[in-house]
């Protein structure tokens, strides 16, 4: 446990936070689901024989990916891999926003697109007609973003005025 706790102190020295699960009465399968659920990007598995043989266990949550890292080379690691896990996450993110952001150009559109993510369309900004769509559709306006598609020309999906705002906004439902 000595060489665990070792290991613990230099990630925290290196600006890593880090924690020991040593609880009894629990495998180590069941300690690294719950630490998974709990969104820790990375995880290091360590035991008797990892120590006797020098090693440690780095394990990916993104990837899944688990390789051996040399006990002393650990802390190290740790540090250059957290910012790729930030990167991996933030591309994850990205993609799954734009395969899930559509543009609606009639209300009949923007019913069908809200039950499949995130949709730019014209509104108004009539908060009546927005209670109706939010009504219809479990939708409401998320944001009006500052980049996007312009809403010049256009007319509200919903009550067919023109826009009120130089932009189109988001409407999507909240979970």
């Amino acid at each position: 446990m000595g060489e665990v706790r070792h290991l613990a102190d230099a990630l925290k020295t290196l600006g890593v936070r880090a924690k020991v699960d040593d609880r009894d009465g629990m495998s180590p399968g069941w300690k690294f689901n719950e630490w998974e659920r709990k969104g820790v990007p990375l995880r290091i598995e360590l035991g008797p024989r990892d120590v006797g043989q020098g090693t440690g266990i780095l394990a990916d949550r993104l990837s899944g990916e688990k390789r051996s890292v040399r006990l002393e080379a650990l802390p190290d690691t740790v540090v250059e891999e957290l910012p790729k896990f930030q990167a991996a996450l933030f591309e994850r993110a990205r993609a799954f926003r734009e395969e899930h952001t559509f543009e609606a150009h009639s209300y009949d559109e923007l019913r069908e697109m809200v039950e499949h993510g995130f949709v730019y369309a014209t509104h108004f900004g009539d908060p009546e007609s927005e209670r109706i769509i939010q009504e219809e559709t479990k939708a409401t306006v998320r944001c009006i973003p500052l980049e996007g598609p312009s809403a010049e020309g256009t007319s509200c999906v919903h009550t067919g005025r023109e826009s009120g705002y130089a932009r189109k906004v988001i409407f999507a439902r909240a979970y």
